[in-house]
C-alpha cells in the first residue's frame, strides 16, 4: 500500500511500434506455426546432427527472408504513395504515379492519385487566374481597398489606395490605421461620409465597411470613393435642368409682356379712338404674366426650403381620414385600418395627403368615378394606396420632373414635394397607372417606427 503522502506517478506515453515493425511481427507470427512442426519433425526423425542444424537453418532462413521480403513489398509502395502526396501538398503537379493493370488494387490507387493531382492542377490554374484577374481589377479600379485585420493593421491595399495615401504599399503594409489617419473608418457606421482630407487629396467621400474572415480570423475591407467629381456633375446636371426650367417659364412670361409693351408704346404714340380700353387690357395681361412668374418663384422657394421633419407619435389612419373627409367634389372609399401609430411629422404627412387626394380628385372629375383608400403592412413599414377611377398618366416619365406640369394653372411641384417629405420619412412614394382597369394608384411607404405605446 502506498504511503499517505505520495502522489501517483505520472504515467509514461507508451511508443508506439512502428507499421513495418508491426507488419514484419505478424508475417513472423504466421509462420511460427509451421516453422516449429518443421524443427520437431528435424529434432524426432532420424538425422544426422549436420542434416538438422543444415535444415533448421535454411527453414528459419528463408522464414526471416520471406518476412523480410513481405515487409518490403508492402512498405516500399506505401513510401512512394506518401512521396507523390507530399509532392502534390508542396504543389508540384508534374510527378505521376506508374500505371497499373485496372485489376490491380494498387493501380487503383496510382490513378486516384493521378486523377486528384490533375484535379488539383486545374484548381490551382482557376485560381490563378481568378487572383490575378482580381489584382487587375483591384490595381485598376477607381477607388481605395483597405484591407485590416482584426489588431486594426493594414493587410492588403490596391493602387488606388496608395495615390490616396501617397505613399507605396511596401511602406504601409503592417501599420496601424491610427498611423495612417484611417482609424474613423474601422468605428461608426458602415456606410457614410467621411469629411477627411488625404495626403493623396482632399474632397467629398463615401466610405464602406465590410467584415469577412481569413484562416477563421476577422478581418475588415475598407472601400473609399471619391465622390467630388460624380457630385459636381450631378450637380452641374441639376443646374441645367433648373436654369432650362426656369428659362423656359420666364421667357413664356417675359415674351408677351415684351410684345405688349411694345404694342402699349406704339399705342401712347397713335392715340386710337379706343387706346384707353386697349391699353387697359394689356395692362391687365402683364399684371396677370407678372402674377403667374411671381406664383412660379414661390412655388420654386418653396421646394428648396422644405425643412427635416419634426417626428413624433402620430396615429396614420386618423391623418388619412380627416384629410378623406375634407375631399367633398368625388366619393371617398376608405378601408378598415388597425391603428398605426408612426413617428413621423403630422403636418408633412397631411399635406402630402392633401395633395394627393387633390391630384386623385381632379382626375376622377374627368370620368365621374372616385377615390378608394386601401392599407398594407408588413414588419417594416406601412402602405397607403390611393386609387382614382380617373383617365390615368399619360406621360409617367415626367412626373417627378420640377415645374413640370400638364394642368392649368398648376406649380408642377406637387409631386416632387411628396416625395421628398415620403424620404426624408425613410419611406417612398409612387405613382403608376392601374393595372386591369383604367386609373391611378398613388402608393405611400413609411417605416415602421412605432412608439412603446
Amino acid at each position: 500500500m502506498a504511503p499517505p503522502n505520495s502522489s501517483p506517478q505520472p504515467r509514461r506515453p507508451t511508443r508506439e511500434i512502428a507499421f513495418d515493425q508491426r507488419l514484419l511481427w505478424l508475417v513472423l507470427g504466421s509462420g511460427a506455426p509451421a516453422i516449429a512442426t518443421a524443427m520437431t519433425l528435424l529434432c524426432v526423425d532420424d538425422f544426422t546432427t549436420r542434416t538438422r542444424w543444415t535444415l533448421g537453418v535454411f527453414v528459419v532462413g528463408c522464414w526471416f527472408f520471406g518476412a523480410l521480403l513481405v515487409r518490403e513489398k508492402v512498405v516500399r509502395p506505401l513510401q512512394t504513395i506518401a512521396n507523390l502526396l507530399a509532392a502534390l501538398r508542396e504543389g508540384d503537379f508534374s510527378i505521376r504515379a506508374r500505371r497499373l493493370p485496372p485489376d490491380d488494387p494498387l493501380g487503383g490507387v496510382h490513378a486516384e492519385i493521378n486523377s486528384l493531382g490533375t484535379i488539383l492542377r486545374d484548381q490551382r490554374l482557376v485560381a490563378m487566374e481568378a487572383t490575378a484577374l482580381l489584382r487587375t481589377v483591384m490595381a485598376e479600379i477607381d477607388v481605395a481597398i483597405f484591407a485590416f485585420d482584426e489588431t486594426g493593421q493594414l493587410r492588403l491595399i490596391n493602387r488606388s489606395g496608395q495615390e490616396l495615401l501617397a505613399q507605396p504599399a511596401e511602406r504601409v503594409i503592417g501599420r496601424s490605421a491610427a498611423e495612417l489617419g484611417l482609424e474613423l473608418c474601422l468605428t461608426g457606421e458602415p456606410t457614410r461620409l467621411l469629411p477627411l482630407t488625404f495626403p493623396g487629396g482632399q474632397g467629398r467621400w463615401a466610405m464602406r465597411r465590410t467584415s469577412f474572415r481569413e484562416r477563421g480570423l476577422p478581418h475588415q475591407l475598407v472601400v473609399i470613393a471619391d465622390l467630388t467629381r460624380a457630385l459636381r456633375d450631378e450637380e452641374l446636371k441639376a443646374w441645367q435642368k433648373l436654369v432650362r426650367v426656369i428659362g423656359h417659364e420666364l421667357n413664356n412670361s417675359l415674351a408677351p409682356i415684351k410684345s405688349l409693351a411694345g404694342s402699349l408704346t406704339t399705342m401712347l404714340k397713335r392715340r386710337p379712338a379706343d387706346w384707353e380700353d386697349d391699353m387697359q387690357r394689356g395692362l391687365d395681361i402683364i399684371a396677370a404674366r407678372a402674377d403667374g412668374l411671381s406664383r412660379f418663384m414661390e412655388a420654386y422657394a418653396r421646394l428648396a426650403r422644405l425643412p427635416q421633419p419634426s417626428l413624433a407619435p402620430a396615429n396614420l389612419c386618423a391623418i388619412v381620414r380627416r384629410v378623406a373627409s375634407l375631399e367633398a367634389r368625388v366619393p371617398v372609399q376608405v378601408a378598415e385600418c388597425p391603428p398605426i401609430t408612426l413617428e413621423i411629422d403630422a403636418a408633412q404627412i397631411e399635406q402630402l395627403l392633401i395633395n394627393l387626394f387633390k391630384n386623385a380628385a381632379e382626375a376622377a372629375l374627368e370620368t365621374g368615378g372616385g377615390i378608394q383608400v386601401s392599407w398594407a403592412t408588413d414588419p417594416h413599414e406601412a402602405e397607403i394606396r390611393i386609387e382614382d377611377d380617373g383617365p390615368g398618366i399619360a406621360n409617367p416619365s415626367n412626373l417627378f420632373v420640377p415645374f413640370f406640369t400638364t394642368k392649368p394653372g398648376g406649380s408642377g411641384i406637387g409631386l416632387v414635394l411628396c416625395r421628398q417629405i415620403a424620404e426624408n420619412h425613410g419611406g417612398s412614394f409612387t405613382l403608376a397607372n392601374r393595372t386591369g382597369r383604367t386609373g391611378g394608384v398613388a402608393t405611400l411607404r413609411l417605416p415602421l417606427r412605432r412608439t412603446a405605446a
